[in-house]
Formats: structure tokens, C-alpha cells, sequence
């Protein structure tokens, strides 16, 4: 019996020598690769150097269709709605002249039923470019109406540091007029006003309320320090003031109850006024909205 399992066990050895061959070189074979200490850098690619040419970079302008002759503007249904109801979009939007358009804005207030004296806007939008990508400043400004629409004056605020001149002010219709005393009570909130006025001597002393006012801190841009004090109070006590924001002006230029040719004269004198803040050299201030 012992014979014959030892025999057993011998006929289990070898069928596992054959079936699963195991070897010390086998169990080194990968220990004995050959190892390279070192590996091959491959040259980076040079950029290429792009010369400098001194021709100037042609700018793609988007092409202008010009579909005047076209029997349909391109894109839209028709030239004008055959129909009282229709898509707006399907249409070119209509232009009409100035005074035609103030015309249709008295016949729907009264189709409206709304307040006869609302007010009227314009929207401008500029052309700021100057030369060599430079451009027009946003700007504040302040101008006479030909038919202002206010019924209460501005109240303005007079610094100067001249008694006479402090005097002139009040006799001018200023509501305030002092020296650096007033700082304090404008910080305080004692005194407030539409536009402050100064003359050229003391806005070193004025620095302190350059936070606190802002836009309305006195500037010779805008016509606000100068040593007329009459002229300036003129202006500032009856004139109106618009804003440019970014590139657009949004401001109120008449009430609705006012006849069609004061409303179209403010309208132009608006206009006129913002045209001038661009060099007449270099074309008009004002985009035409297609």
C-alpha cells in the first residue's frame, strides 16, 4: 500500500512538470532584460517665426446686401404689411420724419387716454471713434433748451472765497454762496443742490467733496468753474443737463402738451449740442439706427 502510493505521488509530479513547466531562467527572464540607463530627448519643435510684413491686416466687413431693387427686403415677407395686424418682424422696421413721428406720439396719446403733458425722449446713439483707435470720453453736459419744459429752477451752489463775488452770486440766484466753510455742512448733508459752482482759487480746497458729489464735483469741462459767476448761473439754474452712457444719450426733451415745433427745436438743439463734443473732422457724432 505504500508502495503504491509513492508511486502515486511520482505520476502527479511529472503530469505537473509537463502540464505547468516552471523553471529558475523562466522565474529571472525578466529580472535579466536589458536595461537602458538613458533615453533619447527628441528634438522640440521650433516654432516657426512668422515675419513681420509691414502690410496692414485686411478686416472682414460684413457684407452689406443692398436690396433696394429687390421686389422683398432679404430675409423679410414684403416692403410694407398689406394687413392693419401683422408680424413685426416679418417687416422692415418704418422711419419716419421728426416731425411726423411727434405728430403720431400726440394721436396715440389721445387713443391712449394718457396724460397730455408725459414726457418725450430721445435716444441717441454716437460714434465715438477718434484717430488711431482712440475715442471720445463719456461726457456730461449742460445746455440752454430754446423752450425749457421745467417750471422750477435748479438750485445751485456758489464757492468762492471774494465777499463781492459771494454777493454777485445771491443777487444772481444762487442759493448758497460761501468759501470752504460749506465742505462740512455738504459732508453732513446740511446742504444739498443740483450743480455746484466754483471759481478757479478754490477747488484745491473742495477736494474733500470730490467722493461725495461725483459727477457733480465742479469741473471746467463742463463749464462749472470759471470766474463769471453771473453767466455760469445763468446757465446752470435754467439749463438742462444730460448724460452720456457708454455710447448712448437717453434724456427728456419736451413734455407732450407742447406744440410740435418746440418739441422738434429742443430735439435739434440736443443734437447740436452733442455733435459738438467729436472734431467736425472726423464725421458726425450720431449713428443712423437701420
Amino acid at each position: 500500500m505504500a508502495a503504491s502510493s509513492r508511486s502515486l505521488l511520482r505520476v502527479l509530479s511529472r503530469c505537473q512538470s509537463q502540464f505547468y513547466p516552471v523553471s529558475s531562467s523562466s522565474l529571472t527572464a525578466h529580472r535579466q532584460l536589458p536595461v537602458r540607463s538613458y533615453a533619447a530627448a527628441a528634438k522640440p519643435a521650433q516654432k516657426e517665426k512668422k515675419e513681420e510684413t509691414g502690410q496692414e491686416k485686411v478686416v472682414k466687413e460684413k457684407r452689406k446686401i443692398d436690396d433696394r431693387d429687390r421686389h422683398k427686403p432679404y430675409g423679410l415677407t414684403a416692403w410694407a404689411p398689406l394687413d392693419d395686424v401683422y408680424f413685426v418682424r416679418y417687416y422692415p422696421k418704418p422711419v419716419y420724419e421728426m416731425p411726423v413721428a411727434i405728430e403720431m406720439l400726440k394721436n396715440f396719446q389721445k387713443l391712449d387716454f394718457t396724460a397730455e403733458n408725459q414726457p418725450v425722449y430721445i435716444n441717441l446713439c454716437l460714434d465715438m471713434k477718434l484717430e488711431k483707435k482712440k475715442k471720445v470720453d463719456p461726457f456730461v453736459s449742460t445746455m440752454y433748451l430754446p423752450h425749457p419744459f421745467k417750471t422750477d429752477v435748479n438750485k445751485v451752489v456758489v464757492f468762492t472765497e471774494n465777499p463781492d463775488q459771494a454777493r454777485l452770486a445771491m443777487e444772481n440766484g444762487a442759493t448758497i454762496a460761501g468759501g470752504a466753510e460749506l465742505v462740512e455742512k455738504i459732508l453732513a448733508d446740511e446742504i444739498t443742490a443740483d450743480f455746484y459752482l466754483a471759481e478757479p482759487d478754490i477747488v484745491q480746497k473742495l477736494l474733500p467733496l470730490k467722493n461725495k458729489l461725483r459727477k457733480k464735483f465742479p469741473k471746467s469741462k463742463r463749464g462749472s468753474v470759471g470766474i463769471n459767476i453771473p453767466k455760469m448761473l445763468a446757465l446752470f439754474r435754467t439749463g438742462h443737463e444730460y448724460i452720456v452712457e457708454d455710447v448712448c444719450v437717453n434724456t427728456q426733451v419736451a413734455t407732450l402738451d407742447m406744440p410740435k415745433d418746440f418739441i422738434f427745436e429742443n430735439i435739434q438743439a440736443v443734437c447740436k449740442d452733442v455733435a459738438s463734443h467729436k472734431p467736425t473732422e472726423l464725421g458726425s457724432h450720431l449713428q443712423q439706427d437701420k
